[in-house]
């Protein structure tokens, strides 16, 4: 006989057996009752319960769940704020999500957050269990929720069209520091100088001589294949090599026209 909320003809292989659960919910009865309902299919340990976000953290941390259960509206923090220190903690748990309410704003934090499924809390026992199943087997049961729900498709396919941009960005802003032609200390002379430090206040900011100012200026200059030290500062901004602030640009760009 199959446990509760097996979906006939599909079996939970041997290595589903005991799945470790940590039930995150605050109110004691309803916490009581999921459990119950869990551990009655004898495929879930729940390896510890927490009723706010604090123990949450502590609980996971001990117990290692390979389920986390949690509720959107736990007193202090919200579920959804907890679950994303709860995703960095254990990244290969499966968190899913329950709640009285669902709408866009929930939903698209819950998916921000790494969940796997969002569940209301008037659901029935056999399609929570069934949930769970299909969770703990892969499905991402979040994403038919999404594509039934057109607004929120698009505010999350923008969301990762933003981070694939930024993250393009920061590979081409690693790629540029891998190529770096200059030392870290002549990064430093250069930076100084974005900010209109002259050779003897860049040698007392650096400790160093004024010579080893003007030769390390000298080794730029040829590494950069410019004349100056004001275009030297322009291909080091442009290559995200040094930040200069409004100030600074306008000095270097007044220099720059003169």
């Amino acid at each position: 006989m199959n446990a509760p909320g097996i979906t006939p003809g599909v079996e939970w292989t041997s290595d589903m057996l005991k799945r470790r659960v940590l039930l995150v919910e605050d109110h004691p009865m309803y916490r009581k009752g999921i459990r119950r309902l869990l551990e009655d299919t004898g495929r879930f340990a729940i390896v510890a319960e927490a009723g706010n976000g604090h123990d949450a953290i502590h609980m996971s941390d001990v117990h290692n769940p390979e389920l986390i259960l949690i509720d959107v509206q736990l007193p202090g923090v919200t579920g959804l704020k907890i679950a994303r220190v709860l995703r960095k903690q254990q990244p290969n748990a499966k968190i899913v999500f329950l709640s009285m309410h669902m709408d866009d704003t929930r939903l698209f934090d819950a998916i921000r957050a790494g969940a796997s499924a969002y569940l209301t809390k008037d659901i029935d026992g056999e399609t929570l269990i069934d949930s769970l199943r299909r969770v703990l087997m892969g499905e991402n049961l979040i994403n038919t929720l999404i594509l039934s729900r057109p607004q929120l498709a698009w505010k999350v396919l923008a969301e990762f069209r933003q981070l694939a941009t930024d993250e393009a960005g920061e590979r081409d802003k690693q790629q540029a520091f891998a190529a770096l032609p200059l030392s870290s200390r002549e990064i430093e002379v250069l930076d100084c100088v974005a900010h209109g430090f002259s050779n003897k206040e860049i040698a007392d900011e650096l400790f160093v001589t004024e010579q080893t100012v003007k030769n390390h200026m000298t080794s730029v200059l040829k590494k950069l294949d410019v004349n100056d030290r004001v275009q030297a500062v322009l291909y080091a901004v442009k290559n995200g090599w040094i930040e200069i602030g409004p100030q600074a640009y306008a000095a270097v760009e007044h220099a720059r026209s003169a």
